[in-house]
């Protein structure tokens, strides 16, 4: 086994224990998601805050349910369209929540061109999620661009841990903007070189 695959290995087995521990006790996965957001409204709580040691740990915490909320479904046999909707819908709750953790905090401080980078970031954010979704209800898939969700929630912690968030909204912020923009241009080809439909 190589180093790198030690390692996964050993952040991985009490990741199989919570999740083990789940299905032992027969915890519905569309609970689990819900735990996540809520966990996440605590991190942005600490965010607004500005505890960002605090709010980057329970971040982790959180995304601990978000990572094995689908893992536990598919023990369970629990895999439903139901659930994949909840999920993401979920997941734009708990994002949404801490970019206004973030907003609130700059609004305190009074730190007005911080409030506009970070609600600027989340407009992108939101629309990265969106782009795909709705482009996906027209082409097969379309996963392109960097800026998805879980880079997101890393640099979220890495900025609460080296309180930087600043410069990672920056960073989300203009990775979201090429990503998005990315989006609409693969979308826009993939339906131009698509064969017509037949009449009916």
């Amino acid at each position: 086994m190589s180093f790198t695959g030690l390692i996964g290995y050993i952040c991985m087995f009490p990741l199989r224990a919570i999740i083990a521990a789940c299905v032992a006790l027969r915890i519905h996965p569309n609970i689990l998601t819900f735990v996540g957001v809520l966990i996440n409204v605590a991190a942005a709580w600490a965010l607004g805050q500005g505890h960002f040691i605090t709010a980057g740990v329970i971040m982790i915490v959180a995304n601990i349910f978000d990572f094995i909320d689908g893992k536990v479904a598919r023990e369970l046999n629990a895999e439903t369209k139901f659930g994949g909707f909840w999920d993401s819908v979920i997941d734009r709750f708990s994002d949404i929540a801490l970019f206004l953790g973030l907003i609130y905090l700059y609004s305190t401080l009074g730190r007005t061109d911080y409030v506009m980078i970070t609600a600027i970031t989340m407009m992108f954010a939101i629309m990265t999620s969106y782009t795909r979704a709705r482009a996906e209800s027209l082409i097969a898939k379309c996963k392109v661009g960097f800026m998805e969700r879980p880079e997101r929630i890393v640099l979220f912690m890495i900025g609460a841990f080296t309180n930087r968030m600043g410069a990672v909204m920056w960073v989300i912020g203009v990775l979201s903007v090429f990503t998005v923009a990315d989006r609409i241009i693969y979308t826009y080809r993939e339906l131009r070189d698509a064969p017509p439909e037949p009449v009916a």
